[in-house]
């Protein structure tokens, strides 16, 4: 098995986790934690592929994908209470999967002959995206758009790989500084409290 596929279905495993563990804070049935686990794993690059207009979207060529959806979310109601001690390792994994997923939706825009620019933007969604779904219909504001950083650790990452890849730098180990450029950058910023201005407009 290819290691960049292997490490994609361990995102797409990890945020399952991520969407049933809000749609269980939510109190939401079984369906609804189903849809909310299904779109934060898989709703980045649906929307992703969408965009770019390669369809069928991934997840329906490849019905792995379903399956380590169905896997996190049994393993979240077997573990539910051992996976809830385990935020921060949560934490951590969902650091790492917006990393790989960034680069992921960045090579496959590349590879489609669209501009660096648009590269940039589509692995942001990629990584991105399937928390703005869980958040919005789970009625809480995304992520995206609070003050922390986040898709602006992937847009950073998006920026630093196309720099090196212009530079020459070989592929794998260009996919290595990224990921980790983007996972250090998440974890300082949430220990350290960075954050973007926030948007002070008068209403008067």
């Amino acid at each position: 098995m290819d290691l960049i596929y292997a490490l994609d279905l361990a995102g797409t495993f990890v945020f399952a986790i991520s969407g049933l563990l809000t749609a269980s804070q939510k109190k939401l049935d079984l369906f609804g934690g189903f849809v909310i686990a299904f779109l934060t794993a898989l709703g980045g690059g649906t929307v992703r592929d969408i965009l770019l207009g390669a369809t069928p979207v991934g997840w329906m060529k490849d019905l792995n994908y379903l399956l380590v959806v169905s896997g996190g979310i049994l393993a979240t109601y077997l573990f539910h209470r051992y996976i809830l001690r385990l935020r921060r390792t949560m934490f951590l994994f969902d650091t790492i999967g917006i990393g790989l997923f960034t680069i992921l939706g960045l090579n496959k825009t590349l590879a489609l002959g669209l501009s660096p620019v648009i590269a940039v933007m589509m692995g942001t969604v990629s990584a991105v995206f399937g928390g703005v779904l869980r958040d919005t219909l789970c009625n809480e504001v995304p992520l995206i758009f609070r003050k922390e950083i986040y898709a602006t650790a992937c847009i950073a990452g998006g920026v630093l790989f196309l720099a090196l890849r212009a530079a020459g730098a070989e592929y794998h180990v260009n996919v290595f500084l990224t990921v980790s450029f983007i996972i250090v950058l998440r974890i300082l910023a949430v220990k350290r409290h960075w954050g973007l201005p926030g948007l002070a407009v008068s209403s008067e």
